[in-house]
């Protein structure tokens, strides 16, 4: 019996619980010295380990040799500072500062003349920006999770125009990965705010004459509600001169100062900032398309599926068993998808369904329980009890690795569409095909089919938009997490 289609539940912001002025609301003061012993152990414990072996007698030396070595790399790239720590998982820094403490040691061993075995002490540094980027990882699940209770954040108060106010403020209220915690909004001009955070000050809708009218309202405000720093939305009533003297007035009162720019979901690797004829530009890279990295990518997805067929060989060959004996139709269900610049292809899935399912999805047009595009059931009747099984573990998706291989699909990147969806999609929606459908994505690790539509628009465009080699590692390794849970397959 068909089911009543469900309707999902708008998301409105809540704002987190604001700790009280006056409080510390910095990062644990043991971050720091973790994240250092961290690092040494995970630089020297590796190398004594596979040092004493052979050459007891210096085993201690070359590991406490390749600690400080690590720690002056670490150190030299400001991985140490308190404004990073816990902010990320730390993966890309950790790939990219091992090549430098490798050049390091090399230059030490061939100033002192040191005769040690290469390739043992080459093998025995791997495991350091591994290890590093796990103890770095920990570090920021602990700051995300009190940022989730209210603490370690910085209290805020946001200036702007009221519509780009309510909606920074929405934003953030949306997240709990962030440091910051609105306490208060001055608005510009006589339009209030939304009642997501209470009004402090107001500001004239054109510039006053005299920076007082401007700064002393602001600097009030900070001080009565205890603010750690003012986070300025700008706009036709307040850019260029009257931002740089309300920024005077507040870095003169020691009040740390940030400027939205506006632009969203941009990773920070993507932006930079320069100085022309006296002007603040920021510079945004596009996304990565070509070179050296994308080639990287394309030969990893190939080299990274036939690998993962050769050693699911068995798997496969069971999973075909059990399609075939648990109801008639093909072992394989071939359907056609759309991928990169909206090229159609013939994408490959173990059969999930009965064998007449796509003539009975028009019957089921009415119980669809996502709220966009795609069709999704929880209790689709169309589906196998053996279907049932492959869904949740995704074992029905094994088949694609052949797709990857043609070179259709990628190991990461956006779910593949079906062309119906596809002739809906808008002008937005469509920049979702600028790269290869993925085998998985963010969609997959982030919750499935329990996403909306617009949820799931919002994380293939970022995936789209900031892919980077150290991002698709890091969704394959939440895909093996995403896999064995189970959560929003169906």
């Amino acid at each position: 019996m068909p089911h009543a289609p469900t309707t999902r539940p708008a998301r409105t912001p809540v704002i987190r619980e604001q700790p009280p002025a006056g409080r510390r609301t910095g990062k644990p003061a043991w971050y720091a010295p973790a994240a250092v012993l961290g690092d040494a152990a995970a630089a020297g414990a590796p190398v004594w380990a596979a040092f004493a072996p052979v050459d007891g007698r210096n085993a201690a030396a070359y590991a406490i040799v390749a600690a400080l070595a690590w720690l002056l790399v670490r150190a030299a790239r400001d991985r140490y500072a308190e404004r990073r720590l816990g902010e990320r998982d730390n993966v890309g820094p950790a790939l990219k500062d091992w090549p430098v403490l490798v050049g390091l040691l090399a230059v030490v061993r061939a100033a002192t003349g040191e005769e040690s075995p290469f390739l043992l002490a080459l093998a025995a540094l791997v495991p350091c920006a591994p290890v590093s980027a796990a103890v770095h990882t920990l570090i920021h699940r602990h700051l995300l999770a009190r940022r989730r209770s209210g603490q370690a954040v910085r209290r805020a108060l946001v200036i702007g125009e009221a519509e780009a106010v309510d909606g920074l403020v929405s934003h953030l209220a949306k997240r709990t990965d962030h440091e910051f915690v609105v306490v208060g909004v001055c608005p510009i001009g006589d339009e209030d705010p939304h009642d997501l955070a209470p009004v402090a000050a107001r500001l004239r809708r054109q510039a006053p004459p005299r920076m007082s009218a401007d700064s002393a309202p602001v600097l009030e405000a900070a001080r009565r509600l205890g603010v750690d720093v003012v986070v300025v939305v700008p706009g036709p009533h307040l850019s260029g001169v009257r931002l740089r003297r309300l920024s005077w007035a507040l870095h003169g009162a020691q009040c740390p100062l940030v400027v939205v720019p506006g632009l969203t979901e941009v990773a920070g690797r993507r932006v930079g900032v320069s100085s022309v004829a006296g002007l603040t530009l920021l510079n945004v890279a596009p996304p990565a398309r070509r070179g050296l990295r994308a080639l990287l990518k394309a030969v990893t997805d190939r080299l990274g599926a036939a690998l993962l067929i050769a050693l699911l060989s068995p798997l496969f060959a069971a999973v075909a068993l059990a399609v075939r004996l648990d109801s008639p139709g093909p072992v394989v269900h071939r359907q056609t998808r759309i991928g990169r610049g909206q090229v159609p292809f013939t994408m490959a899935k173990f059969r999930t369904m009965v064998a007449d399912a796509e003539l009975l999805r028009h019957q089921l047009a009415g119980t669809n329980e996502n709220d966009g595009r795609m069709f999704k059931m929880r209790r689709d009747p169309r589906v196998t009890r053996v279907g049932r099984v492959l869904r949740r573990y995704s074992l029905d998706e094994l088949p694609q690795l052949f797709n990857i291989l043609r070179g259709d699909m990628s190991l990461v990147g956006p779910r593949p569409p079906l062309p119906d969806e596809v002739a809906g999609y808008d002008e937005v929606e469509l920049r979702r095909l600028a790269v290869k459908p993925g085998l998985t994505g963010l969609w997959q690790v982030s919750g499935r089919s329990d996403l909306s539509w617009d949820e799931t628009i919002a994380l293939d465009l970022r995936y789209v938009d900031n892919w980077s080699p150290t991002g698709d590692l890091r969704v394959l390794v939440r895909t093996v997490r995403a896999v064995i849970a189970g959560t929003g397959a169906y």
